[in-house]
């Protein structure tokens, strides 16, 4: 029996929304078309000051405290080929005066100012922001990454940064920092598996194949993810435990294949831990009726 998995985007509360991207749309970006806003553009302040990459206070000065950051329910962000995903990004931060707004936005390249190559931009021009009390909010917001336009390049895949903007009340203390968290945004991932002859009989031989491939965000299909580890594990009929039989690793096409001998009946799956750019995934046991 053939059996195939799929890493969702992302599940729970704050779960990733999907919106199709045609391939006429989905276009090809260059990191010269990447712009960054400063604290003084997003929240309309004339400072210089507050255009500081990391703003630092002076002395006298205080500026917004940042308490909390969460990007996507703390969840690492999987992008597939055909889908828009879409999540929430939020920030609690306190002032003397409250808290009038707040920025939050994810960008890839060695610097901020100079090899810059990806940015993730939040989809509204103010955060709703929720007050705990006078001096304490939780500020919201959504940002959209869609394969082949935000997404245009397979490189993007991995380790993004988070930079955080804050606007106190008093409308002119910034807090602002490009460098706040780092964030995974991830290519999906498929996996199969497919035990074989079944039935069988006891001490023949049975061949489990299978094929471990990710998403191409230039191509917008799934190709083989070539030489990685993938564990073979299987459970018993009537026990609920896997255990893993062998390490195998995937061929120059993504495709798996390994040989075993009939023992009792159970179930046999493939299970890849993930790596950086793309997530971990195990697929539904097959089931081998051994006679």
């Amino acid at each position: 029996m053939r059996i195939r998995a799929t890493v969702a985007a992302v599940t729970g509360a704050l779960a990733l929304s999907a919106l199709a991207v045609p391939a006429a749309q989905a276009g090809t970006a260059s990191d010269a078309s990447l712009s960054k806003p400063s604290a003084a553009e997003r929240f309309g302040l004339s400072s210089a000051k507050s255009g500081l990459r990391a703003t630092v206070a002076a002395d006298d000065e205080e500026l917004p405290k940042v308490s909390k950051l969460t990007v996507n329910s703390g969840k690492n962000i999987v992008v597939g080929t055909t889908y828009a995903k879409t999540f929430t990004v939020s920030v609690t931060a306190s002032h003397s005066t409250g808290i009038a707004d707040a920025y939050i936005d994810l960008w890839h390249g060695t610097n901020v100012d100079s090899g810059l190559d990806g940015l993730l931009l939040p989809n509204q021009d103010a955060a709703t922001c929720t007050a705990a009390n006078a001096t304490t909010s939780t500020c919201k917001l959504t940002i959209t990454a869609a394969p082949g336009s935000d997404l245009y390049k397979n490189a993007l895949a991995g380790t993004w940064h988070v930079a955080v903007g804050v606007l106190a009340g008093d409308a002119t203390s910034v807090y602002w920092n490009d460098y706040q968290a780092t964030q995974r945004v991830q290519r999906n991932s498929t996996l199969t598996v497919n035990a074989a002859p079944e039935p069988v009989k006891k001490g023949k031989t049975i061949t489990v194949t299978g094929k471990l491939a990710r998403a191409n965000w230039e191509t917008f299909k799934y190709a083989g993810y070539t030489v990685q580890p993938v564990k073979l594990q299987f459970r018993k009929k009537g026990s609920n435990t896997y255990t893993t039989l062998k390490t195998i690793k995937t061929n120059s096409t993504g495709n798996l294949s390994t040989t075993v001998k009939a023992s009792v009946d159970g179930y046999f799956r493939y299970s890849f831990a993930g790596t950086s750019t793309t997530p971990a995934i195990t697929t539904a046991g097959d089931f081998v009726d051994v006679r």
